[in-house]
């Protein structure tokens, strides 16, 4: 046998903080030693940080990044474990995204990206080159600092693998993974048995099973132990990174990580036999055919040996169920835990949330006060690191700290409903509710006077004094009703957010959280710099739909009972006078359900259509109840209201991503936001295909009616063909 016992992470990182990024990897590196590790694997530029974006370009993010790695080389960090540091490296005139693999304090080789990630939130290939010289190692000449403190003058440098005297190790870096023809394949041919998968990936609904049938396919059939590595946490952006450190064996997984955590390091360990490796790859006729022809991948020898021989006191791991989160769950932590990490590093004391007591503002207080319980649990769990930054931001004095998770909410979360004559007592007395079973701080404030006092002004200005549309007045008119009141909210919870911890006598300010939902984005159905306008928002890129779901489960995980009542209630924005014979209803504004936008938002994005093309697709999918000229008219309804209001997206509110048909337009949905909104030509080739529609079905039904009886039943599609016979 051949035991090898190898640890691999979850880093909390913030980009281009190298004091904090630097404590975690020798945090992660103390626990790996003590576990027993030989080999320790941390996350893709985790020394700077995965989302430094521009700063990559910057000379001084290239040296401080060297200053790291020397001081984790001086001292005995690298001793008896091989480590896999990521970094950016600059080789001739060439910037690379690199994993710098270092054992006994010496760099055995620096292993560059070759496939880089540029597609949807990714721009890899704005500040890194790929590696294209896979045929040999080049030796590559060390900054003259690090060469005289090492005394090592140059290392292996490209595409290759390190042979060690009784096994094979080889990085793959992130999206390496996901290519075509990944490196794992031929690697495995030259006799790799270990992949280090160093990664930067981000958290997605219902995104996790993907990797890990990707992971699993990597050895499945071809055998290996496959270490993957994440970061874990907001590193500064709208991306939260879902860490899930993992270890594969022959296509099981023995070791699975967290993939929502309030730590800062998380250490994954794994006790493998590499016997079972070569069994496997031995018993496989195909794989053995392959090998002997394989294309030669250059290696460097390093005279060491990482396996220990036949020892009972060292169990091996076993295969583990796979770990899944519902997209309930996934929506409560995932938001939570970035919340949590934007909070603790902005240096803000709390949150203030507009809270209308409508389903989207609902279920960003309800992330917040998931959050607050996740702080409570980890400090039970004797997380010092949680502690610290709770007692910080909660200003609590005299030895305190946070053991209830309403008491900690209170003193970091505000929410205020911001009520008109327009809102109901429904939705008052749900907002209300909601905050106590949560614990914030709870505010009702009356806007009216401040909206009587613009109309006033409005009509000493100009004379005149709008009316909302159930009173005589215009959609113009009525539209600028609403958004007086959504803009006045605005404005209120900015002032609130920044002066009442002075009120309270706190220190700092509080964060405006944000509560428009990816379907409202999409569709441009909020009020440009209205009460979703913000600091920040948790579900800026969820669906209206996964929110319905989340609420509900809500409801009964985390305790907040009066979310099921919330959810069940009609969405509505309450901006126009509630009438009798009249309410006002998001959906019958819009023009369209918000399931249905849910679907136009995959299409346009998920499966790049545009009008006409999204026109053929539903033509299919919703054939069976619409007419072509009915599919038409609500292709073009949507695109309209799209286009016009795409301008949005570029004040849209900073969010958490988390759907694959976010409308985002800093990163991911990069389109122009100045349209014609008719489409002229778009709709002018979906109004033909209408009318030749038409024309096809006239003739089928008139060849139909002209057949006789049997024949025609058979034509019409019975379910059994001999049934017209």
């Amino acid at each position: 046998m051949r035991l090898l016992k190898v640890a691999t992470c979850n880093l909390n990182q913030w980009a281009m903080e190298f004091d904090c990024n630097l404590k975690n990897i020798k945090e992660s590196i103390i626990r790996a030693k003590e576990a027993g590790a030989v080999i320790r694997l941390g996350p893709e530029l985790e020394i700077t940080g995965y989302g430094c974006e521009d700063h990559f370009l910057e000379l001084d993010t290239i040296s401080h990044a060297w200053e790291c790695l020397k001081d984790l080389l001086l001292g005995d960090w690298t001793d008896g474990i091989l480590c896999s540091f990521g970094m950016p490296v600059i080789k001739g005139s060439e910037r690379y995204n690199c994993q710098v693999l270092c054992m006994n304090r010496k760099i055995i080789m620096i292993r560059a990206k070759m496939w880089l990630a540029n597609d949807g939130n990714y721009r890899e290939l704005r500040w890194f080159t790929a590696w294209k010289q896979k045929d040999k190692l080049e030796e590559f000449q060390l900054p003259s600092d690090i060469s005289e403190a090492l005394q090592q003058r140059t290392v292996p440098f490209g595409y290759g693998f390190m042979q060690f005297l009784d096994t094979a190790v080889a990085a793959e870096i992130c999206e390496e993974l996901f290519a075509p023809i990944p490196p794992h394949a031929e690697l495995a041919l030259n006799g790799v048995e270990v992949f280090m998968n160093a990664s930067g990936s981000h958290h997605q609904l219902r995104k996790l099973d993907i990797r890990i049938r990707a992971f699993i396919g990597a050895t499945h059939t071809r055998g290996g132990v496959y270490m993957y590595s994440n970061h874990q946490g907001c590193d500064g952006g709208r991306l939260y990174y879902d860490g899930c450190a993992c270890v594969i064996v022959n296509g099981d997984v023995v070791a699975q990580g967290s993939q929502f955590s309030l730590k800062d390091v998380e250490v994954v360990v794994a006790q493998i036999d590499l016997d079972a490796v070569a069994s496997l790859r031995g018993s496989i006729s195909s794989f053995q055919e392959q090998a002997s022809c394989k294309r030669f991948v250059s290696f460097v020898d390093v005279p060491y040996k990482l396996c220990q021989p036949f020892n009972l006191q060292m169990s091996l791991s076993s295969p583990l169920k796979i770990s899944y989160h519902s997209p309930e769950e996934e929506i409560a932590f995932g938001p939570g835990c970035w919340l949590w990490d934007y909070l603790r590093r902005s240096g803000a004391s709390g949150f203030l949330l507009p809270l209308s007591g409508g389903a989207d503002s609902s279920s960003v207080a309800g992330i917040v006060g998931c959050m607050c319980q996740l702080v409570v649990k980890e400090i039970a769990n004797g997380d010092e690191q949680v502690k610290a930054d709770a007692i910080r931001i909660g200003n609590y004095t005299n030895g305190e700290f946070p053991t209830d998770s309403k008491e900690f909410a209170k003193r970091v979360f505000y929410t205020v409903f911001m009520g008109s004559e327009n809102s109901s007592d429904a939705t008052r007395s749900r907002a209300k509710v909601l905050s106590e079973e949560i614990g914030s701080w709870h505010l009702d404030v009356s806007i009216d006077s401040v909206v009587s006092a613009f109309l006033s002004l409005f009509q000493t200005l100009t004379g005149k004094r709008p009316r909302y549309k159930v009173d005589g007045g215009s959609n113009i008119e009525n539209l600028g009703l609403q958004n007086i009141q959504a803009r006045i909210r605005m404005v209120l919870a900015f002032m609130m957010a920044s002066l009442l911890p002075w009120v309270h006598s706190k220190p700092g300010f509080y964060l405006v959280l944000g509560s428009s939902n990816v379907d409202e984005g999409l569709r441009g159905y909020l009020t440009k710099y209205d009460c979703s306008s913000a600091d920040i928002n948790p579900i800026g890129s969820i669906s209206k739909q996964d929110l319905r779901i989340f609420l509900r489960w809500a409801a009964t995980h985390l305790g907040f009972s009066s979310l099921a009542e919330i959810e069940a209630a009609p969405p509505t924005a309450e901006l126009e006078p509630i009438r009798s014979n009249y309410s006002q209803l998001d959906e019958v504004d819009m023009g369209m359900t918000y399931e249905e936008l849910s679907v136009y938002g995959r299409l346009r994005k998920i499966f790049r259509c545009g009008p006409v093309s999204m026109f053929k697709n539903l033509c299919f999918g919703w054939g069976s109840k619409l007419s072509p000229s009915e599919v038409a008219e609500k292709v073009k309804h949507f695109f309209k209201y799209y286009s016009i209001n795409r301008h949005k997206m570029t004040v849209l509110t900073p969010s958490y991503h988390a759907e694959s048909y976010s409308p985002e337009d800093n990163r991911f949905d990069l389109r122009q936001f100045l349209y014609n909104s008719r489409w002229p030509y778009q709709f002018r080739k979906i109004d033909e295909l209408v009318k030749e529609l038409s024309v096809d079905k006239d003739a089928s039904s008139s060849s139909s009616s002209s057949t006789s009886d049997g024949v025609g039943i058979v034509a019409a599609g019975s379910a059994d063909p001999k049934a017209g016979l």
